[in-house]
């Protein structure tokens, strides 16, 4: 399969359903383009994994993620998994409710200028994480492009979950607000030990964020001084704040001033293992994996993605 070939892979219901209705117009744009490809949707949850190996052994050489940060960490598992990973090209058209991996290559949500760059020469090469977490007793790996987090993020996270997915992109983004609110109430700050590459810490946590990229949903520059190709984390403690604290922090999150406050710290790591005595869940690109303990590690230089120029990134 010629690399000008590509295999798209929609995610339907990424941006609460709106993808399936708009899916023809971004064919439509695709085609103008001049990009040869076809398509598959998705079914269910790990469904794109599946489909980027199966394209992968049918020789694809690029692979273009339709969705949100979920669905660019499902592709990117199933090109980071398959034994074509060094010759694969992964391109996105971000357009699912949260695209922080998106931002922190600066690429812009559902827009014309997104489209062209599919078929630009605009390459870089960047790091990919690993996760290795418990889900219902067994020991399992996952791959991160963007963040992971333990704690509070985590749980708002799987309130998300619990929501419908079928009203668009702003009531979506509405309902997962007034959600994050509900989680706050429930939240209690945990005791956790950390070992962060050689040194050992134990802290009072309210969050934990393990970040290859700057930004989560909605524009929060939750790890300013993260790079995608530097070959470390960056972990970001929130530390024991209560919950007034907390709801102060979040506008600076923004432009990512929260770092100057005395309970935050921003560090970087290239192993980084989370031990908890209660039970502390973890999510990675926006999707619940499983619980703590935890242990995190990058992988340099592992993944080519389609940005504006090879060696420009968001700083």
């Amino acid at each position: 399969m010629p690399m000008s070939h590509a295999k798209v892979i929609v995610n339907p219901v990424a941006g609460g359903g709106s993808i399936r209705r708009q899916w023809p117009r971004i064919c439509s744009q695709l085609h103008e383009l001049d990009l040869s490809f076809d398509y598959e949707f998705t079914k269910s949850t790990g469904h794109a994994i599946e489909i980027a190996k199966q394209a992968l052994d049918a020789g694809y050489e690029y692979l273009i993620a339709v969705g949100g940060d979920g669905t660019v960490n499902e592709v990117a598992n199933g090109i980071l998994n398959s034994a074509h990973s060094d010759e694969t090209v992964l391109g996105i058209i971000s357009t699912g409710t949260a695209c922080g991996f998106a931002r922190s290559l600066g690429i812009r949500q559902n827009s014309a200028g997104s489209f062209s760059l599919l078929v630009s020469q605009g390459r870089t090469i960047i790091d990919a994480c690993v996760v290795e977490y418990q889900n219902h007793r067994q020991q399992l790996r996952r791959f991160f492009v963007n963040e992971a987090s333990i704690g509070f993020g985590a749980a708002v996270v799987n309130t998300w979950k619990r929501l419908p997915n079928c009203f668009g992109h702003t009531v979506n983004y509405k309902l997962r607000t007034t959600a994050s609110y509900i989680a706050l109430l429930t939240h209690q700050n945990k005791m956790v030990e950390l070992r962060i590459d050689n040194e050992n810490e134990g802290i009072c946590a309210c969050y934990l964020v393990v970040a290859n990229g700057q930004y989560f949903a909605d524009r929060m520059q939750i790890a300013p001084h993260a790079t995608l190709d530097d070959g470390l984390m960056n972990l970001v403690t929130i530390g024991n704040v209560s919950k007034s604290e907390l709801l102060r922090i979040v506008p600076t999150v923004y432009d990512g001033s929260h770092i100057g406050h005395p309970k935050i710290r921003e560090r970087q790591a290239r192993v980084i293992k989370v031990e908890c005595a209660d039970r502390l869940l973890i999510e990675a690109d926006g999707e619940i994996l499983g619980e703590c303990p935890a242990s995190f590690w990058v992988i340099p230089s592992a993944l080519t993605v389609v940005v504006l120029e090879p060696d420009i990134l968001v700083s």
